[in-house]
């Protein structure tokens, strides 16, 4: 229930959260939230549990990718949007990092954790509704671990008020907005590929306002390579030969590599970051931030992918070497028979969705760590498809196996690979640059 207050220019607000009633006050357009039972000067326990940072995006995962569904490029956009204002709501607490586009400072004695919660908890509930038992289970289990009193209350309203803001701030951001793809079939141009023949996913994400991003053209590529060109030649031959359902060139272990790429980018990144900050015992402040910025630097980063895709909207190698009789370049030889190590997805190829997601991680995370040798990011990644868990010290490694995965599973030309490693890396020192900075 909302109420007026007497105060003028005072809107206050009053919201239940596991039977518990809190007061929330809106004031000369900033925000004081108060908790019943504010009367002491505590400040929160430098011991606030990280591992609500963790359920939470477990939780995430769970809701966006299984209940939802959005086991596809849509999610990396969902994955910014929780973690943005969980990061808030606990630096805006623990006052160790500057908040995300928002000035409203909680109480130092408020709870961190229970902040974190309900922030998840409100923002999951806003976008799918139809997740509501889960998200309600798993707050009441979160605030479970919190000592009940002023603390939990105020952390509470604190993290509700976070989510709010945020919702607000992201209401009319260009999420599903009527965008087509009507370029016609032409040589170089994309089309629907089999065996589904789907049309383009979601090409509204190509226009989403971003998150940190000035807009989604700021790291826009250049072309790719012209048809007749000696590197458009050079790819098209590599993948040819090596990314072929049958008859390819590829070995044993490149085939592992190839299929480690095809379901890694979704739940085992976030799997993996999960386990970099338990192994690591980071604090709830740092890992809250790590979290942002990489998941935040993920959808900016896919954002601009597919700003490129709907801009060139470049065809896919089972279409160029089915019809390479049709390019003009007497050095591309067609065969209509020719299909991928796995299917296409249904979007256009230039840049590689994939490896603008893994250079936004690496590039992120080798920032956030600090660790200053060679872009450093300590994660282990687990693998259904390939049957591995893989460990990377180096960005760079990940970095190339991304490259040389979606060349050999045929999906993609190298020059796609190699230019969004380099655009989404560009993305996350951006945003790296110009947000969660120390206090």
């Amino acid at each position: 229930m909302l109420r007026v207050g007497k105060e003028t220019g005072r809107l206050g607000a009053a919201i239940r959260v596991g039977g518990k009633r809190l007061a929330v006050a809106l004031l000369a357009g900033s925000l004081l939230v108060v908790g019943l039972g504010t009367t002491g000067t505590a400040v929160a326990s430098p011991d606030a549990d990280p591992a609500v940072i963790r359920d939470w995006n477990t939780t995430a995962v769970a809701t966006i990718v299984g209940d939802a569904g959005k086991a596809n490029a849509e999610a990396f956009l969902w994955f910014g949007y929780i973690q943005a204002p969980v990061y808030n709501a606990v630096v805006g607490i623990t006052r160790e990092y500057e908040l995300y586009k928002w000035r409203t400072l909680g109480l130092r004695s408020a709870s961190p954790e229970a902040a974190a919660a309900q922030a998840a908890h409100d923002v999951l509930l806003h976008y799918f509704p139809a997740s509501q038992g889960r998200l309600d289970t798993q707050l009441a289990a979160s605030l479970a671990g919190v000592t009940d009193g002023a603390a939990e209350q105020q952390g509470i309203a604190y993290g509700a008020a976070s989510a709010a803001h945020f919702i607000k701030q992201r209401s009319n951001d260009g999420r599903n907005a009527p965008i087509t793809f009507d370029q016609a079939p032409a040589k170089g141009v994309w089309r629907p590929t089999p065996p589904t023949n789907t049309p383009f996913l979601v090409p509204w994400l190509s226009q989403v306002k971003p998150l940190m991003m000035t807009s989604s053209t700021q790291f826009r590529p250049g072309p790719p390579p012209a048809l007749k060109s000696a590197r458009y030649t050079a790819d098209f031959n590599e993948v040819k030969a090596l990314g072929a359902k049958t008859g390819s060139t590829r070995t044993a272990e490149q085939t592992e590599t190839a299929l480690f790429t095809t379901d890694i980018a979704i739940g085992p990144y976030q799997a993996a970051l999960r386990d970099l900050t338990t192994r690591r015992a980071m604090d709830i402040s740092d890992t809250a931030r790590l979290f942002g910025a990489v998941d935040m630097s993920i959808t900016d980063s896919i954002i601009a992918v597919w700003d490129a895709k709907y801009h060139y909207g470049y065809w896919r190698p089972i279409t160029a070497i089915q019809l390479a009789d049709t390019d003009g370049n007497p050095d591309t030889v067609a065969d209509a028979a020719w299909e991928p190590l796995v299917a296409t997805p249904p979007y256009p190829e230039y840049v590689s969705g994939f490896n603008g997601v893994t250079g936004a991680l690496t590039g992120s995370l080798s920032r956030i760590l600090g660790l200053g040798h060679g872009g450093r990011v300590d994660l282990n990644i687990t693998s259904v498809a390939a049957g591995v868990t893989r460990h990377y010290r180096f960005a760079s490694a990940l970095n190339r196996d991304g490259i040389n995965g979606r060349v050999w599973l045929g999906i993609h030309f190298r020059t796609a690979d190699r230019v969004a490693i380099n655009m989404s890396t560009r993305v996350a020192n951006w945003g790296l640059n110009h947000y969660f900075q120390p206090t």
